[in-house]
């Protein structure tokens, strides 16, 4: 109980700083600090990745970021197929889950990395919609679907639920870059939304996992850590405006490959 808030705090800090990509420290922090099994981590870390994630979607939508329709199809997707992602992690043997979370998370700091010297931040602030069409268009703020949109971001949705219910993250880091390519909505606004695909993929992959597990699931651990989550986030989004940009994207992707070797390290 008292390793949780903290380690809370550490993923909260991230997603508040950066917008996304902060859970991908939950399961290590929980595995190798607090001594769960991956299978007891991957649903608390669904808990309480969900809970900070809806908790900024909700600010975001408030200030007009999020985009419910793209939002909506890529939810759609990812919580049909989120519990498949939790069956699989009970299938797989921890050291090749754990191997498997590392490598990509690896994938995660390098496209982190490109994305920095793209200009590109990964923080919800306001901002106008990216130019130009892509598979959706983009009629002012409003954004037109056509079926092949859909589909693609049906899609998009449907492997960041395998990927939430497996390793217990949010996505984010697959969900933006589907949202940029497909509707061509600026940075920004994509972020806005990929936190609210986020609280709907994870809320669904931790119903199914506590379905599973029962009387098994950490209740009491799971509310330390989502209340580390909900502080570190409140400290993260002030912290932002002082700290925001490439460097501290390019900061933020060497913390994530340096979690990656760590747990490898740890596995081997």
């Amino acid at each position: 109980m008292l390793l949780a808030f903290p380690a809370g705090v550490a993923v909260g800090l991230a997603l508040g700083l950066t917008g996304g990509g902060g859970s991908v420290f939950a399961v290590p922090l929980l595995v190798f600090g607090l001594g769960l099994s991956p299978q007891r981590a991957v649903p608390l870390s669904l808990a309480a990745v969900a809970a900070v994630a809806a908790v900024g979607a909700w600010r975001a939508a408030a200030r007009g970021l999020v985009e419910l329709r793209a939002g909506a199809l890529l939810a759609l997707g990812g919580m049909a197929t989120a519990p498949v992602g939790v069956w699989l992690s009970r299938q797989v043997a921890p050291h090749t889950l754990l191997t498997a979370f590392a490598l990509l998370s690896c994938w995660v700091a390098v496209r982190l990395w490109r994305s920095a010297d793209e200009g590109a931040v990964v923080r919800a602030d306001p901002a106008p919609d990216g130019e130009g069409i892509a598979l959706c268009r983009l009629e002012g703020a409003r954004l037109s679907l056509t079926a092949p949109c859909g589909a693609a971001l049906l899609a998009a949705g449907l492997a960041t639920g395998v990927l939430a219910g497996l390793f217990g993250i949010g996505g984010g880091f697959l969900i933006v870059p589907a949202l940029r390519w497909v509707t061509r909505l600026s940075i920004h606004r994509a972020v806005a939304t990929s936190l609210l695909v986020i609280a709907l993929v994870g809320g669904a992959g931790l119903a199914s996992a506590t379905s599973t597990l029962g009387d098994g699931f950490p209740w009491d651990l799971a509310l330390a850590f989502l209340g580390g989550g909900l502080a570190g986030l409140w400290a993260g989004q002030r912290l932002a405006p002082l700290l925001a940009g490439p460097r501290l994207q390019r900061t933020f992707s060497l913390a994530v490959l340096a979690m990656a070797v760590a747990t490898l390290a740890q596995r081997w």
